[in-house]
């Protein structure tokens, strides 16, 4: 097994790695389904010597979709899937889980090394580990091979970056925590000076890196949502802004939003393109994966050390996703331009809106009932009926919508 040299040990250590504290420490309650959350040996040749965890839901359907978990420093798989709240989605909207472990033995605190280049090349070390999960999941799982989606937190998250920039043609989307643009660290030592203060480089440059993560790549570009704290001082909320810039310039839109709105949990949504990109920032939260406890719909997650009580980001990466039932939500291209239906009534909106839930009801696209509001046509509930709750929907047919774009 890979050993880290001192040095990434002595500053893994000083630094208390990149500021993840062990989640497992943080009790919840057994799940109602039998299923559970089990190791998956001899998945690969897996070069990065990483483990893999997978969940499936009981009653999972063949050709669902999945989600590759990427935990922090001095986590691992089963606290990263207890707490962020990822398992009351999987059971609810029926995909698969796929957790990877790094073991201190290839990483002083269990960081994925996001900053060795052995480790964040297409076709090597724990990306291709990585990739060869998810393999594993479509051959033995009935996983979509369209429908696969990876989420991380902190080195995770940079390691979640590091997937979508290497493997466009594997992942369709990812959500990007408390993280860093990809290739902004390329050793150890300047992986500190990425995370804090930061670096700055123009959108083309850092778009440069993504695409030169996969030469001559001409297919779809993973869409991206992107979290941060505004009061992050392990991994400085530059590093959202510059991610922001990184995956609106891959995906061919602009760095200005085309819509912003307030979601609860003090939290701004800013959204890029024909919602290409999108932005989170949590007022005043520090480092961590926002949760917010609860049974509510939208609510999910344990608060505990580096699972802040905020917002339930795993719901809106799910819905993001399109993992709630709205089909195959395939990666919209930034040049198509809709086609509108013949039968449709002269005022057809576009084929995708992003809006409050209240602006969506308003304009016919959904309804409201019970206080939450409902796409037309598909019935998907999107949240609550209020101006704050923001729903992206598409159009798939005549007064016919579904959530995620």
């Amino acid at each position: 097994m890979r050993r880290s040299s001192s040095i990434l040990t002595r500053l893994l250590g000083a630094a208390a790695g990149l500021a993840l504290a062990v989640a497992g420490a943080v009790a919840v309650a057994a799940p109602a389904q039998a299923a559970t959350l089990t190791q998956v040996t001899g998945f690969g040749s897996n070069p990065g010597n990483l483990a893999m965890y997978a969940y499936r839901p009981d009653g999972l359907p063949a050709n669902s979709p999945a989600v590759v978990l990427l935990h922090g420093c001095t986590q691992n798989a089963s606290g990263y899937f207890a707490n962020s709240g990822w398992q009351k989605y999987a059971d609810q909207w029926k995909f698969a889980l796929i957790v990877a472990q790094q073991p201190s033995g290839n990483n002083a605190n269990s960081c994925f090394n996001f900053f060795e280049a052995g480790d964040t090349t297409r076709g090597q070390g724990e990306a291709l580990s990585i990739k060869q999960m998810v393999d594993h999941a479509k051959t033995n799982y009935g996983v979509n091979g369209s429908r696969v989606y990876v989420s991380g937190l902190s080195a995770g998250g940079a390691m979640s970056a590091v997937m979508l920039a290497t493997y466009p043609d594997v992942f369709a989307a990812g959500s990007i925590i408390a993280g860093i643009p990809y290739r902004c660290a390329t050793s150890m030592v300047n992986a500190f000076s990425c995370m804090n203060p930061g670096a700055d480089k123009t959108p083309a440059a850092w778009g440069d890196l993504v695409r030169g993560a996969y030469s001559g790549y001409t297919g779809p570009r993973p869409r991206v949502a992107i979290w941060h704290g505004t009061s992050d001082t392990t991994v400085t909320p530059l590093n959202g802004t510059e991610s922001r810039d990184q995956w609106t310039n891959v995906r061919g839109v602009s760095q200005t939003p085309t819509s912003t709105s307030s979601l609860p949990g003090n939290t701004s949504l800013e959204v890029y393109g024909n919602d290409d990109v999108r932005l989170y920032r949590i007022s005043g939260m520090g480092h961590g994966t926002p949760v917010d406890p609860g049974s509510a719909a939208e609510q999910c997650g344990t608060a505990g050390a580096y699972f802040l009580d905020t917002i339930c980001s795993t719901y809106r990466d799910a819905l993001f996703f399109g993992l709630n039932g709205g089909g195959t939500n395939p990666t919209p291209t930034p040049t198509a331009t809709p086609t509108p239906t013949p039968t449709a009534t002269p005022t057809t909106p576009p084929t995708c809106v992003t809006a409050s839930n209240y602006a969506h009801v308003a304009a016919g696209r959904a309804y409201q009932s019970g206080g939450y509001a409902y796409a037309n046509g598909s019935n998907q509930r999107m949240g609550l009926y209020n101006t704050f709750y923001t729903s992206a929907l598409k159009q798939t047919g005549p007064n016919h919508w579904v959530v995620g774009c």
